[in-house]
């Protein structure tokens, strides 16, 4: 758990690196700090009716605890950071999730992984160094210097899809058989790969209920979707190879609306589009928070339980 004052002036550290005229956006530094001092000083929880203070860390699921996480982290890696680049290597991070490359031995990339645990004992690093790696819900291999990837499940995974006979809308199902494809093509950097993930999905759908005509049609509609009509029946690794560059750099549906809102002003008059908060509000929103920090920590817990 992050500690409360290594986890401030991590925090401070951040801010003033990336602040404009001493504010971050509307937020001046001194203001995001005593927030920040506010949530963790007064971060409650019930449990069998009674009220207990957590003293490290924050509340999980909190936007402003992976926020925080986030930061602390940044802080941390930043060495790792240098070290890979310097290396003209990989280097990536996920909340608590590392992955790296390397081309050191295994005694040379463990003294590094060492020290950067030596840096803070509040972080504990458990590296697995090897040729094939599970980071996040994929295998990453490297095969003579070429990284390929495809769908990791962890072995306590169910073969669980929304069940047919559920009560949603008929889209709902429509969907499934084609986004599991589309995941598996992002996913799966080469053909072998995707038509075994292609046959899984097929019978988790059979197990969950799906009737075969239904997956072979909704299977169908990706291949034509996306012009690799081919692939429905045969193997052919330039058009996959194409199919899996296109879908993995696709812009993102949200993206893409985000985008139409803006380009189509009377199909979506601004009042729609999303837009930053009234300076007014936030402005009274401060107000009240510099009339909270005024409490002690006793009177503060009684005004947000009874909120």
């Amino acid at each position: 758990m992050i500690p409360r004052e290594g986890g401030l002036h991590t925090l401070l550290r951040f801010l003033q690196k990336h602040s404009k005229h001493g504010k971050i956006g509307p937020f001046s530094i001194d203001m995001i700090m005593k927030m920040t001092r506010l949530i963790l000083d007064t971060n409650y929880f019930a449990y069998i009716n009674k009220y207990y203070k957590q003293t490290r860390g924050g509340a999980m699921g909190s936007a402003f605890t992976q926020v925080y996480a986030n930061i602390y982290m940044l802080g941390w890696e930043q060495n790792l950071i240098e070290h890979q680049a310097s290396k003209n290597e990989i280097y990536g991070r996920y909340i608590d999730d590392i992955f790296m490359t390397t081309n050191e031995s295994y005694d040379v990339i463990t003294a590094v992984l060492q020290q950067a645990q030596k840096q803070d004992v509040n972080i504990k690093i458990n590296p697995t160094i090897s040729n094939s790696v599970n980071f996040l819900d994929i295998t990453i291999i490297n095969t003579n210097g070429q990284l390929t990837t495809s769908i990791y499940y962890k072995p306590t995974a169910d073969p669980y899809y929304l069940p047919y006979k559920s009560d949603h809308p008929h889209n709902i199902h429509r969907n499934i058989p084609y986004t599991a494809l589309v995941r598996a093509a992002r996913l799966c950097s080469n053909l072998h790969d995707f038509h075994r993930e292609r046959l899984r999905v097929h019978v988790f759908l059979l197990l969950n209920g799906y009737r075969p005509h239904f997956i072979s049609n909704h299977f169908q509609r990706f291949f034509q979707v996306n012009k690799a009509d081919i692939l429905y029946k045969y193997f052919d690794d330039n058009t996959y190879a194409k199919l899996h560059r296109q879908l993995l750099y696709q812009t993102s549906k949200r993206k893409l609306e985000e985008q139409a809102m803006k380009n189509e002003p009377v199909l979506f008059p601004p009042v729609l589009q999303q837009r930053s908060w009234n300076q007014r509000l936030i402005q009274k929103i401060l107000e009240i928070i510099v009339i909270l920090l005024q409490y002690n920590d006793d009177s503060l817990m009684k005004v947000l339980i009874l909120a």
